[in-house]
């Protein structure tokens, strides 16, 4: 059983690092486009904070979660979402910082056995504590591509290499294929050193590779070609095609060559 308290704390840490690295920024940078086509570096924290305060409704309000989802298309959730909470850069990192905490004590106060109804699906606790760590490392990667920094992976990687592992038939279904029934071994190479393995040992099927390379394609914020992940087998390798860990429509990913090509908006797992 995944343990709650250690992934609110690496769901703190992860976003308290990108909160370092907006902090400070001149206006100016808030106002840059980031690979997600009309996203600026404001969009994207916006976008955070409104899926903490959608999340905290989920927990602590379901009625109301549920009337403000079905006032909204699904495919404009995202973009509606960071339009709202958008604002002046202060108040916007105010507002995701005491969105985020109390998310977490929110979460921290639920029920063990507890599903919370979410976009499309019911969760568990630590499956939201995870989908909310992956979008905040995959739309830190979009700051992060969008004021030209690079950011060593850490061990928090092992959560959303777990999770792109365990939506391997939410990609095919989310890209009208038909699921496979052959098993999928996955061998990652973990930042820290040793392996992060997924899947049967004896599979045919397998994807090998550095664990963030994984977690980029997983998160759609690189393009296959651009990484350094070998698949073996026809169903590993289509994978690689329509790996998707978010919830929502198929993503329109990252064009091949950089990874800063048409991107992916809301990651809403």
């Amino acid at each position: 059983m995944a343990d709650l308290a250690a992934l609110l704390t690496d769901l703190a840490e992860e976003s308290a690092a990108l909160d370092r690295v907006v902090t400070g920024l001149p206006e100016a940078a808030w106002g840059r486009e980031t690979p997600s086509p009309g996203w600026t570096v404001a969009h994207q924290i916006a976008h955070l904070a409104w899926t903490d305060h959608v999340a905290l409704l989920a927990v602590t309000r379901p009625e109301e979660f549920a009337a403000r989802l079905a006032r909204v298309r699904p495919e404009r959730l995202a973009d509606e979402g960071a339009e709202e909470f958008r604002t002046a850069p202060a108040a916007l990192l105010d507002g995701w910082r005491a969105g985020r905490t109390a998310l977490a004590e929110a979460l921290a106060r639920v029920p063990e056995g507890t599903r919370i109804g979410w976009i499309g699906t019911r969760m568990a606790p630590a499956s939201m504590v995870t989908a909310r760590l992956m979008e905040t490392w995959a739309h830190g990667q979009d700051i992060h591509d969008a004021l030209s920094l690079t950011r060593p992976p850490t061990a928090r990687l092992r959560h959303i290499a777990h999770l792109g592992f365990r939506t391997l038939g939410h990609g095919f279904a989310t890209y009208g294929r038909p699921l496979p029934t052959a098993p999928v071994r996955v061998e990652l190479a973990a930042p820290e050193g040793g392996t992060w393995s997924y899947g049967p040992a004896d599979a045919a099927n397998r994807v090998t590779g550095p664990a963030l390379d994984f977690c980029l394609l997983v998160t759609q914020r690189r393009h296959r070609t651009d990484l350094a992940l070998t698949a073996q087998g026809p169903v590993a390798t289509e994978w690689l095609d329509v790996a998707q860990a978010f919830a929502g429509p198929p993503g329109a990913g990252r064009a091949a060559g950089g990874g800063t090509g048409p991107g992916v908006r809301g990651a809403a797992d």
